[in-house]
């Protein structure tokens, strides 16, 4: 829940605001690797005679990679800060899309999206970035880490608008180039931000936890229930919702391709998906602040459920604009609130690497649903099957979301918050 302070207590500072704007920038830029790929999807199988699901694989691979790579980076930035994961992140995320665009090979290929890409690049993107901002904020902290991460929803509705015309134009290869040198130049400098140290926080500056052990100042209320149960309970769940979240997210351009619309059509959809997933995570990092992470994640989740079960009863080009647009508004939140629920539920100090370990979970969920989009389309020539197991996915989620509030709030204990 929301921290009740004083602001003479409060770490909050005008600074923190362009830590804030700097990492949403910086997201902006790194995941426009991720939706190169899905607005390249069906160039890059039609140039090299690939079935679907080899770059759906290069996508998987990427966010695989990310996810793993979230929790190395989220543990160094827990001991340092973030600038020196940025940097790497920076030079990695650029120069392995250059270096994959020369490669033929679906093998090479798919490893250089997941190791240089993601592992090295797109990690540093998400999870350190929003454990980050945590420290800087403890009043409004469930809105600093929506807007943060609605960069990465601003991605998805830019580059798609920016990449389809180029791969129209000048090949999938070249755009891949152009991406990967402008996302160097402009990220490098965008990592100055992060040079000013985390403030402290409240009981840092009274002495107050000396004895805890935590370096950012949590104050640490042990639970009786036991941190890992609730840990795995959030990756269980974060993998349900993202599962269902890829269906959509990765296939919708090749989805209105098959359904006789232009791939400009199918760029407009996704953009317009993603843009109102930004709104919806600027309006529920305000519920998230006065609700909590967890409470907020069932009302994403269960939202997003209904609104995934449209994608299977709807083929006009109007009705599938008001699907994606709707889409958009409710799943956007989710995301984010996992990021609150972990700093509301775990030390400070600890946050980046768990934070890194549930959204591992979370990229490899987006990594399955991406390839089973794929696989699911080769084996049954259509897209409509992969959004019904998108809602089973998404319906095992809910059990887990129910579980959690649950433990969190029952006989045995509340879990500690940070």
């Amino acid at each position: 829940m929301a921290v009740d302070q004083s602001s003479s207590d409060s770490v909050e500072t005008p600074y923190g605001w362009f830590v804030v704007a700097a990492s949403v920038a910086y997201l902006v830029m790194a995941y426009g690797s991720s939706h190169l790929i899905i607005v390249s999807l069906k160039p890059m199988a039609d140039a090299y005679d690939w079935p679907r699901w080899i770059p759906s694989v290069a996508y998987s691979a990427l966010m695989l990679g990310a996810g793993i790579g979230g929790i190395l980076m989220g543990y160094w930035s827990d001991k340092s800060n973030i600038r020196g994961p940025a940097v790497v992140g920076a030079v990695m995320t650029g120069g392995g899309i250059i270096v994959a665009s020369y490669l033929p090979d679906k093998w090479t290929l798919i490893a250089c999206c997941g190791l240089l890409v993601g592992l090295l690049g797109t990690s540093t993107a998400f999870s350190p970035m929003l454990a980050n901002v945590t420290r800087w904020f403890d009043r409004r902290r469930g809105l600093a880490i929506a807007v943060v991460a609605s960069g990465q929803a601003l991605a998805g509705a830019v580059w798609p608008l920016v990449f389809e015309p180029n791969i129209s134009t000048i090949g999938w290869q070249e755009t891949w180039r152009g991406y990967g040198l402008v996302a160097i130049f402009i990220m490098l400098p965008i990592t100055f931000a992060f040079r000013r140290p985390i403030p402290l926080q409240t009981s840092q500056r009274t002495g107050a936890d000396s004895s805890s052990g935590d370096v950012y100042g949590a104050e640490l209320i042990r639970p009786v229930v036991p941190y890992n149960m609730v840990l795995a309970l959030l990756c269980f769940a974060i993998v349900g919702c993202c599962v269902a979240m890829a269906m959509p997210m990765v296939h919708l351009v090749a989805y209105c391709s098959d359904l006789g619309f232009s791939s400009a059509t199918g760029a407009r959809m996704l953009s317009l998906l993603l843009l109102c997933s930004a709104i919806s995570r600027l309006l529920f990092g305000l519920i998230s602040d006065r609700i909590g992470g967890l409470l907020t994640i069932l009302l994403g989740s269960a939202a997003q459920t209904a609104a995934l079960g449209l994608f299977s009863l709807v083929a006009t080009e109007t009705s599938l604009y008001m699907v994606s647009g709707l889409f958009g508004l409710v799943f956007g939140g989710i995301v984010p609130a996992y990021a609150l629920a972990v700093r509301e539920l775990f030390p400070a100090c600890e946050a980046g690497w768990r934070m890194g370990v549930v959204f591992l979970f979370g990229t490899s969920g987006m990594a399955l649903g991406g390839f089973l989009g794929g696989w699911i389309f080769d084996l049954m020539g259509h897209y409509h099957m992969a959004f019904v197991v998108g809602v089973a996915f998404n319906s095992a989620n809910l059990l887990a979301v129910l579980t959690a509030i649950w433990l969190n709030n029952s006989r045995f204990g509340n879990v500690a918050k940070a």
